[in-house]
C-alpha cells in the first residue's frame, strides 16, 4: 500500500509542477525574430528548473515537457513546436535533476544546485538553437538571416536561462525547507 501512495503522491506532483510550467510560460515578453519567428523572454523556464529539483530527473522532465508542450499547443505561433519542445523542456528539467540529485541525494547542496540549473539550462538552450539553426536553414532561408535569428534567440534564451538558474536555486531552497518540515520527501520515496 505504501509504494502506492508513493505512486500517486509523484504524479499528483508532475500535474501540479506541469500546471506550473503551463502557466508560468504566460508571463512573458514576445521578441519578434529576424525570419517571421517568436522568441519571448518568460519565467517557465524557473518551473521547468524546480520540477527537476523537486521531482527529481524522470517527475521533473515530465512535468516540464508536459507543461511546456501544452503552452504550445494552445499558442498558434508554437504549435507545431509542441513535440521538441516537449523533448527539449524534458531534457531541461532531467539535466538538472540528474545533477542536482546524484543517487538519491537530497539535493541541499546549493553549488551542486547552481550547477545542476546551468546544465539543464546549457542543454535546452544547445537544443533550442540547433533546431532554431536547422529549421531556418530547411525554410530556405539565406545564412545571415538565419544566423541572425538564432544570435537573437541567443539572447533571449541566456536571459530566460539566467532568470531561470538566480530564481528556481533560492526558491528550491525555500520549497525543500517546506518540504522537510511536511516530510514529502518520505512520501515520495
Amino acid at each position: 500500500m505504501l509504494k502506492g501512495k508513493k505512486n500517486i503522491y509523484g504524479v499528483v506532483l508532475v500535474g501540479v509542477f506541469g500546471a506550473l510550467v503551463f502557466v508560468s510560460n504566460y508571463i512573458s515578453v514576445p521578441i519578434p525574430v529576424a525570419i517571421g519567428d517568436v522568441s519571448r523572454i518568460h519565467f517557465g523556464n524557473i518551473f521547468c528548473l524546480l520540477s527537476g529539483f523537486v521531482l527529481g530527473p524522470v517527475g521533473g522532465g515530465l512535468a516540464a515537457g508536459i507543461g511546456s508542450a501544452l503552452y504550445d499547443v494552445t499558442n498558434p505561433a508554437y504549435i507545431a513546436s509542441a513535440p521538441f519542445t516537449f523533448l527539449f523542456k524534458f531534457l531541461l528539467a532531467a539535466v538538472c535533476g540528474w545533477i542536482a540529485t546524484p543517487q538519491g541525494s537530497n539535493g541541499e547542496r546549493t553549488v551542486r544546485n547552481i550547477l545542476a540549473a546551468a546544465a539543464g539550462s546549457v542543454v535546452y538552450m544547445a537544443l533550442y538553437l540547433g533546431k532554431s539553426f536547422v529549421q531556418g536553414l530547411l525554410l530556405g532561408s539565406e545564412l545571415p538571416t538565419v544566423l541572425t535569428a538564432v544570435a537573437t534567440k541567443l539572447v533571449t534564451s541566456g536571459i530566460n536561462a539566467g532568470i531561470a538558474v538566480v530564481v528556481s536555486v533560492p526558491l528550491y531552497a525555500v520549497i525543500h525547507t517546506a518540504m522537510k518540515k511536511l516530510r514529502l520527501q518520505e512520501k515520495l520515496g
